[in-house]
């Protein structure tokens, strides 16, 4: 990639940054993990990059290559990533921000969200960000009815989840 390609993937990058936070949030448990799953879903977002037509939202895009990459990491036995990069990605990532809350309810949520299926989890977590359901369904690849339908789904199985003791 040339500096200038470089210097377009920063800018997008960096406000968005926060987003693969709440990804990697859903799909870890621990710090360790959640810095690794950055890692890799930055990885692949620069990989990726030079595909970006700018036909979407750089945020809607990112979404789906995190998002992607999130769902085909945790489906495999752990592996190593390919470390093969040309972008020096300690300038991209922001320090782990300790998202543990005191708040009883608040981590109960995040326990319940990480029994969730990967789609699931996926679907709150656009639900969360208040994405509308055409936006959730071209992340996902599915249609707006098939979102809702989706989501509902994933809103009651979250409800059981929280409620049970």
């Amino acid at each position: 990639m040339s500096t200038e390609q470089e210097r377009t993937f920063v800018e997008f990058f960096k406000p968005n940054q926060r987003l693969i936070h709440k990804i990697c949030r859903i799909y870890t448990d621990n710090p360790e993990d959640h810095q690794d799953l950055f890692q890799e879903i930055t990885i692949q977002l620069w990989k990726s990059f030079p595909g970006f037509k700018g036909e979407a939202r750089f945020s809607t895009w990112m979404y789906r290559v995190a998002l992607n990459t999130a769902i085909t990491l945790f489906r495999k036995p752990k592996k190593q990533s390919a470390q093969v990069t040309d972008i020096d990605l300690s300038s991209l990532t922001m320090e782990y921000e300790d998202y543990e809350d005191d708040e009883h309810k608040l981590r109960k949520m995040y326990k319940a969200i990480y029994e969730l299926s990967d789609v699931e989890k996926a679907l709150i977590m656009m639900y969360l960000e208040d994405k509308p359901y055409k936006e959730i369904g071209e992340i996902l690849g599915i249609t707006e009815g098939n979102a809702r339908v989706k989501m509902n789904r994933a809103k009651n199985n979250l409800k059981n989840k929280i409620s049970t003791p």
